[in-house]
């Protein structure tokens, strides 16, 4: 039985949207390559350990930094928050929960002022804070958008080994679910959750963890994806991209799923939906249905369900991984003994049943 995670007394934060990431790479010059030179990231600082970077449409001071460090990792999911007032509300509470916390009134990077940190109860890094440095948003400067322009931060995707007790932390905090996948037995195996009015903020993807398993950027069209593609194809990099070009079930958008130098997932992410509405439906997918992950039925390749990035602690060391020990989303739908169907007996056109192997690798 699940181990849910107590309802702290005192309020939740009151959290905007998905703001910034900081991960760890091990080549700053290869990482600056990857993301300035092939995605187009604008630089907002740079010094010899890290590079500030945000998207097109960003006014605040970086969705991404770059720090130079030993170990590839994830040392911050870094949230905003309504107020000043909202970051003493979350460390109050994660004091009740429990967990470590850490408050620095400067902030713990540059364009960022007072900021709280986190271990969470899943072992994640967690950040807090409203106090910004703001910038020239890019969105008129059309003399430096490229065919494939991210424009904005869309989402985070975490990866945990018990998705109702991921999900049930961060209704507490605050989150709403958008969808999630899970079988006849009850077994949930991700669920997409959001602050923002869109499909999602962050994701629970149920595997070996705490690890990170992606972070998303979000274009305007999906013509952007493609020239993102062509230019992987063009330098020589294909082997890059792990997952896509494609539309998801899940969310509608159209995706491409690529790996930097240290293998941190990035996804390109658009055309979703809204989800602002206080009744906007939940949408459950069957765990089996072949159109869940890609929209076009196109099998899902091994190292997405098992490979992710490491997460630090607040002392920059990693976190121990659990394992999942229920089902796993690839040993049923991918596995030698995995079925997964494209129409279902009693569909709107009458057709039987289509059934695609899971091992079609």
């Amino acid at each position: 039985m699940t181990n849910f995670v107590p309802t702290p007394t005192v309020p939740a934060p009151d959290i905007v949207r998905c703001a910034y990431m900081e991960i760890v790479v091990t080549d700053l010059a290869k990482s600056r390559a990857f993301y300035v030179d092939l995605l187009g990231l604008h630089v907002t600082e740079e010094d010899e350990n890290n590079i500030y970077l945000r998207s097109l449409e960003e006014f605040i001071h970086h969705n991404l930094v770059l720090r130079k460090g030993p170990i590839a990792a994830v040392a911050a999911f870094a949230y905003r928050v309504k107020s000043p007032a909202e970051v003493d509300a979350a460390e109050a509470y994660y004091k009740e929960l429990g967990c470590r916390t850490e408050r620095r009134k400067e902030g713990f990077t540059k364009g960022i002022g007072d900021s709280v940190r986190v271990e969470d109860p899943l072992g994640f890094p967690y950040e807090f804070f409203y106090d910004v440095e703001h910038v020239e948003r890019l969105t008129q400067r059309y003399d430096l958008y490229s065919a494939g322009e991210l424009v904005r931060l869309d989402h985070f995707n975490q990866v945990t080994p018990d998705v109702p007790r991921g999900r049930k932390y961060l209704e507490d905090l605050g989150f709403r679910v958008s969808e999630d996948i899970q079988d006849s037995d009850g077994v949930t195996y991700a669920a997409w959750m959001h602050r923002k009015q869109t499909v999602h903020d962050t994701a629970l993807t149920g595997g070996n963890g705490p690890r990170m398993h992606h972070v998303a950027f979000a274009t305007h069209e999906k013509h952007n994806i493609i020239q993102i593609c062509d230019k992987m194809g063009a330098l020589r990099i294909s082997d890059r991209i792990e997952r896509g070009p494609g539309r998801h079930g899940v969310s509608n958008a159209f995706y491409l799923y690529i790996l930097d130098p240290d293998g941190h997932r990035i996804e390109i992410y658009t055309q979703d939906y809204y989800t602002g509405d206080p009744d906007n439906p939940t949408i459950t997918w069957d765990v089996h249905d072949n159109q869940r992950r890609d929209w076009w039925g196109n099998p899902v390749v091994p190292s997405w369900y098992t490979e992710a990035s490491l997460v630090l602690d607040l002392d920059g060391n990693p976190q121990p991984v659990i394992i999942r020990e229920e089902k796993s989303e690839m040993a049923v739908t991918v596995g030698a003994d995995g079925f997964s169907y494209t129409r279902k007996d009693g569909s709107p056109d009458g057709d039987r049943t289509g059934f695609k192997l899971g091992a079609q690798l």
